[in-house]
Order: C-alpha cells, then sequence, then structure tokens
C-alpha cells in the first residue's frame, strides 16, 4: 500500500508590512515558516502569492486541510474611516442617543484636551431614521409597531443609497419582535443591503454601547464580508480546505469563513489575538503562567496581561474612541513598530509616530522608495540590524538610505546621527512602555512578577531594553517571534459568545429560571457548533454571571462552575464576587446587595492541539554558532544620554542548541527577526527553543555553578 501523502494546516496573520505564514505538517508533528511582503490595496494578492510560493515548496494547496486566517481588513476599515455608507433606525425619540455617546469625555488624556473631539459619527445624522414602536424594559409591548413607520424607514434607506444598516431599538434585547419585522422588511424591499440588528449581535443591556457596537459592525461588515468573499473564491478554486476555513477573532478564538461577514466587528483584533494565544501555549510549556505579551511589528505594538495562565478579557472596549461591547482580549495597542516614522516639529522636537511607512514605500532601509527615518532605519543604523540583508538574505537593506534619511533628522534637531537614531530609538521604547504600565502596574500588578514574552519582526529588537527600563525580570523569546501571531491562529479553538440580560437582585433570583437560561443559551451554542462540525465530544462551554453592587454603572464576570447551580452555589458565586470586585477595585462590600446583569457562555469548539516541538541539546561550543560581529551602540549603563559602538558577536539562533547561553552585549539573528542581549543580561536557549533573556549573574556566582 502507498504511504498517504500529508495534509498541512496553513494559518496566515497579515500584518502592515509583511504577511505570515505557517504551515504545519500533521503527519510529522512540525512546522514552518515564512513571509510575504503584504499588499495593503489588495490584502489577499498577498495570501495567494504566499500559496502559489508554498506549491513551489511542496506544499500542494490540495492538501491543506485547515485554513485559518488572522486579518486587519475590519481594523483598517474602522481606523481609516473606509468602511460602509449605514443607516440607523432607532426608536422614536431616541436618535440622539448615538451622538450623545456617553455624554462624557474619554477616561486619559482627553479630558485635558482643549481641543478634543468627538469621533466622527459613522452613521450621519442625515441617515438615521426613527420608528414608531417601544418595548417595555420587561420586554412587553408598550407601543406596537407602526406599519407606515416601517415602511417610510425602508424607503428612506433605499432613496439614501445606504448599503449596510443598523437596527437598535429600545429594549430589544428582552423582546426582538419589533427588531425582526425592521429587518425582514429592509431584506425583502433589497435583498443586497446588510443588515444588523442588536438583539442578534448583542441582546445586552446599556442602550449607547450596544447601539455603538451595532453601528460599527454595519460599518465593517460589508468590507469584511466582501474581502472574505473574494478571498474564499480562491481558495475554493486553489481547492484550499474546503470544509476548514476559520477567520480569527478578537476574543482569541476563530470563526468559520461563512459566518465572518454577520460579525466583522468580531475581527477588529483578528491578528493580534493570535499572539496572545500563541503567548499562553508558549508560557504554558515552559511553566510560566503570568506573562505580559508584546508584539511589535511594522505598524503598531500590540501588549497584553496574561495571569494564570488566562488573558485578561473585556467587554467594555474602545477603538479610536468608539465603543465595542463584544468580548475581546484586553490588547492595548500603540503606533509603535518598525515602520513608524520619525519626524521634527518647528519647534524643533523628535516625534515618533504615529504615521507608519507601512508596506510601502516601507524604511528607507528596504530600498522601496522611503524617503522619511523610521524605527527601522534607526535600528540599521545603531547597528541593531543587519546592514547588508534580512530574511536570510531575501530582503536587501540599504543602510546608506538609512543613514541619510535618520542624519535628516539629526540635521533638523541640531545633534549627531547616532544622537538622532538613538533618540528614536528611546522615544518609541518610551511609547510602548508606557502601554505596558497602563496594563499592569496602574491596574495594580507588579511587573517583577511576570515575563516579558516578546515578538513581531521587531519586538525582540527592543525587548531587552524594555525589560531593563521596567524592571521585568524575565525576557522570552520564541523560536519563530515573527510568526508568533500566525502561530496562535493554528493553535485557536473555535470560540462562540453568547450573552443575555437579565437585571434581578441575586437575594431574589429563582434559581430555576437562572439554570433554564444557561440550559437555553447552551443548546442554541451546542446546534451552532454541531453545524459546525463539532461532535459532542469535540465540544466545550464555559458559563459566566456578570455581577455588579446595586447602583454600579460596571459589572464584574464571576465563573460558574457547574450547572444546575444550586441555592448555595448561587451564596458562594455572591461571596467570589466580593473577592474579585476587591482584586480588581480594591474594596469590596459584603454587606451590600448584589444584581446579576448578565448570563453569559462561551462555546468553543476544540479543534486537534499543535504540539510545540523541542531541540535537541547543546552538542558542540557555543562559539560554533557565531556567525561575525559588527559594531553596535549601547546606552552607558551608569545611565545619561552617552553610550558607545561596541564591537558585538552575532550569532545565528537556529545553530544555538537546549543550553547554551549568551552573555551581552550579543546580536542572535533568524529568518524573521533580530534579538538583541544588552550588556548586563544572559539569554539562554530552552528545550522548546526559546531565548530566556535575564540580568547575567555576578562573575562570582558563576563560578560557582
Amino acid at each position: 500500500m502507498s504511504e498517504r501523502p500529508p495534509s498541512y494546516r496553513v494559518a496566515t496573520d497579515t500584518g502592515g508590512t509583511f504577511t505570515d505564514f505557517v504551515v504545519f505538517d500533521e503527519s510529522a508533528g512540525t512546522y514552518r515558516i515564512m513571509k510575504v511582503p503584504s499588499s495593503p490595496h489588495h490584502p489577499e494578492q498577498a495570501l495567494l502569492d504566499g500559496l502559489t510560493t508554498l506549491a513551489s515548496q511542496g506544499v500542494p494547496p490540495e492538501r491543506i486541510s485547515v485554513f485559518t486566517h488572522g486579518t486587519t481588513v475590519g481594523t483598517n476599515a474602522l481606523l481609516e474611516e473606509r468602511g460602509a455608507r449605514v443607516g440607523l433606525a432607532v426608536t422614536r425619540g431616541f436618535r440622539g442617543v448615538y451622538e450623545a455617546m456617553e455624554q462624557s469625555r474619554p477616561f486619559g488624556p482627553s479630558v485635558f484636551d482643549l481641543g478634543y473631539t468627538k469621533p466622527v459619527l459613522l452613521a450621519a445624522e442625515s441617515d438615521t431614521v426613527e420608528v414608531a414602536e417601544r418595548i417595555a424594559a420587561s420586554g412587553a409591548v408598550v407601543e406596537p409597531v407602526d406599519e407606515e413607520s416601517v415602511a417610510e424607514a425602508v424607503l428612506r434607506f433605499r432613496k439614501s443609497g445606504v448599503e449596510s444598516v443598523a437596527v437598535c431599538l429600545l429594549f430589544s434585547f428582552m423582546n426582538d419582535e419589533h427588531e425582526r419585522l425592521l429587518a425582514g422588511a429592509l431584506r425583502e424591499a433589497d435583498p443586497t443591503l446588510w443588515v444588523t440588528t442588536s438583539s442578534e449581535l448583542l441582546p445586552q443591556m446599556r442602550e449607547y454601547v450596544r447601539l455603538s457596537t451595532t453601528v460599527i459592525n454595519a460599518y465593517v461588515s460589508p468590507v469584511v464580508g466582501r474581502y472574505v468573499g473574494r478571498l474564499s473564491t480562491e481558495l475554493e478554486r486553489l481547492g484550499v480546505a474546503p470544509r476548514r476555513r476559520f477567520t480569527m477573532q478578537s476574543n482569541g478564538g476563530s470563526v468559520p469563513f461563512d459566518r465572518t461577514p454577520d460579525r466583522g466587528v468580531a475581527t477588529i483584533l483578528s491578528g493580534p489575538a493570535g499572539g496572545v494565544t500563541a503567548s499562553v501555549a508558549i508560557g504554558r510549556a515552559v511553566g510560566i503562567e503570568d506573562l505580559i505579551t508584546f508584539d511589535m511589528g511594522g505598524t503598531s505594538c500590540d501588549v497584553s496581561l496574561v495571569q494564570g495562565g488566562e488573558p485578561a478579557v473585556s467587554d467594555q472596549n474602545t477603538v479610536e474612541g468608539r465603543h465595542i461591547a463584544v468580548p475581546m482580549l484586553d490588547i492595548n495597542t500603540v503606533s509603535a513598530g518598525g515602520g513608524t516614522v520619525a519626524t521634527v516639529d518647528r519647534h524643533g522636537s523628535l516625534h515618533v509616530g504615529p504615521r507608519s511607512a507601512g508596506a510601502v514605500p516601507g524604511p528607507a532601509a528596504y530600498g522601496k522608495g522611503g524617503q522619511a527615518a523610521t524605527v527601522t532605519d534607526a535600528n540599521v543604523v545603531l547597528g541593531y540590524l543587519n546592514p547588508v540583508s534580512l530574511l536570510d538574505g531575501e530582503l536587501a537593506v540599504d543602510s546608506a538610505a538609512a543613514d541619510r534619511v535618520v542624519a535628516e533628522v539629526a540635521a533638523a534637531l541640531g545633534v549627531d546621527t547616532v544622537r538622532a537614531a538613538d533618540g528614536i530609538v528611546r522615544i518609541v521604547n518610551v511609547k510602548m512602555g508606557q502601554a505596558i504600565r497602563s496594563i499592569s502596574t496602574e491596574r495594580g500588578f507588579d511587573l517583577r512578577d511576570f515575563t516579558l514574552i516578546a515578538f513581531g519582526g521587531a519586538g525582540p529588537l527592543h525587548a531587552s531594553q524594555i525589560a531593563l527600563d521596567l524592571g521585568i525580570p524575565r525576557v522570552l523569546v520564541p523560536p519563530a517571534p515573527g510568526a508568533t501571531s500566525a502561530l496562535g491562529l493554528l493553535m485557536s479553538d473555535v470560540k462562540h459568545d453568547l450573552v443575555r440580560s437579565r437585571l434581578t437582585d441575586i437575594a431574589e433570583l429563582d434559581v430555576q429560571d437562572a439554570n433554564a437560561l444557561f440550559e437555553q443559551m447552551q443548546a442554541a451554542a451546542a446546534k451552532q457548533l454541531s453545524q459546525e462540525g463539532f461532535e459532542e465530544g469535540s465540544t466545550a462551554f464555559r458559563f459566566f454571571l456578570d455581577m455588579r453592587y446595586s447602583g454600579q454603572g460596571y459589572e464584574n464576570p464571576v465563573p460558574v462552575r457547574a450547572l444546575p447551580m444550586t441555592s448555595e452555589d448561587l451564596a458562594r458565586y455572591r461571596r467570589d464576587f466580593d473577592a474579585i470586585h476587591e482584586q480588581c477595585h480594591g474594596h469590596a462590600a459584603p454587606d451590600q446587595s448584589v444584581e446579576i446583569v448578565n448570563y453569559r457562555v462561551q462555546a468553543v469548539g476544540l479543534v486537534p492541539p499543535v504540539s510545540l516541538p523541542t531541540v535537541p541539546a547543546a552538542d558542540g561550543p557555543l562559539s560554533a554558532a557565531v556567525v561575525g560581529s559588527r559594531p553596535a551602540y549601547f546606552p552607558d549603563t551608569a545611565g545619561g544620554d552617552t553610550g558607545a559602538y561596541v564591537q558585538t558577536p552575532v550569532y545565528a539562533r537556529a545553530k544555538l542548541g537546549a543550553g547554551h547561553r549568551i552573555t551581552g552585549p550579543a546580536i542572535v539573528e533568524q529568518y524573521d527577526s533580530t534579538v538583541v542581549v544588552f550588556p548586563g543580561q544572559q539569554a539562554e536557549a530552552d528545550g522548546y527553543g526559546n531565548l530566556s533573556i535575564t540580568r547575567a549573574r555576578p562573575a562570582q556566582e558563576r563560578s560557582h555553578r
């Protein structure tokens, strides 16, 4: 009998500069990575180019059994305000809810900004229609929906030229009858119209955030849907994974391609979520559960906190001042990447970001016509990046161009080129350090208890210095840092989040009613997973009660250990809430009444696990891994603005075995990234191929090892 040809799982993560591929050989249990330049104006083209390259390397499209994709299409449509023209249907008398927002400025610098302006409304006031109807807070119909009002709304939207409509009626999360009627009329009048109803997307209380989330979904879903449709057509033509195509969601799980267009808002953090998923798996493998994930790519830096092996999740999120209430991994994003542009203002001050050179033209060092100094160019000048080529020779580096553009910044500042390059790197490090503080120390966490896991093409370049600046004791660099987010896509299970709002004092709650609601939600989720091909043994469910002290304006989720619940369980969950509230907010009120606000179910379709490969123990001297040296600039360890170039050894990461230990200063090069180890630090390769960077022990202590 002939041997069955291997099948492959492929994950792709589209970044601002490169599109990353991870290819997992299911028969051998190994994976490899590949990078291709991103194509911002036609993002699917980079994926097709990559699949063509894979075919030439022995991975034919028809042998790809699973295809998972992390995309920035929805993110970019929202950030760049290039979404669909949206109409908004609201209950009569409530058209001002969207414009009023939360009637306050966002927390942070905006509070003190004299020139603060609200984000532009994604559904214009002129495209907002009031519908005569009313549902009570109990779900009872106070005023039946007026059919003439519905007909007028349909006519208004058809005449205005909107291509997507958000329907958000008062208390529809308690009774969706009126929203379903209006949505049905809209779809019947124009089958090409995209319609999002709040009762289907987010059936939970709080009028404004529900409305905002519904509008954003209506705004980005047509863009995401058309993109996924084009990509699906091409994948179908190639025969790629006909039954297993997934898109990464912001909640850290994936969803089948055919369900993606209806929930475009769930893909806003599609790419960064994969990196968090992979970080948790890498940390678990080496026995580290408390992590700060640090993902620095070409255009941005994403950081997140993981405690006890569980990434933080939030359902109250803002992106560019716009509120999104679907569950998302709690990721803080700042405009700090390798392509972030450095400028000097008219007052002679140096700024880094928010503008990025992107994939085209990119940094000047990439030789594609870039004329602005970027963080990558500064890293070339300082000697951290290879001055000849990157990507194992696939990308030529124009070090003269990097010197030229950084010298222009230096001239504007009145300093030398090295000082300007050092200033660019210091400023971007401070921005990223502040992003890390905002999710850790500003929330009561001690960074000395965490490990910084650094990935993305540029993450390992900057992580060592940031760890020194913030007092983080360890940096962990995965084996393939430039493709770690794509690896996370490969590891992600399918996840669906269901929520229902039912505001009840816990002391008055009928536990049987609560169990019935949970069971109803679980049944709906199980049916959805079954339709997606997951059998009963390959599914899992998690349950949560969102609780608050009576009168509060925010809730905390409390895990439910098992169903059905008993009265004794409710009393225990009440005590759990006090403990969670004290941990999150610094205080608790055990004697105050508590309300249950939302019931949540997370349904998971379990995909076959991807095991992290191990590397053999070092069987030769460390010197065999040295491939050269070059001058690299390191700041004075005593502090201040001074520093000097040091002739620094360069190691090939592929030649490092488990147990090899490098003493800084040192540079470690690999296909997808470059690791910088600063003076006073040491890096040791572990059994999974990670580099663990810590402060070097004193020579006297090392001599007794």
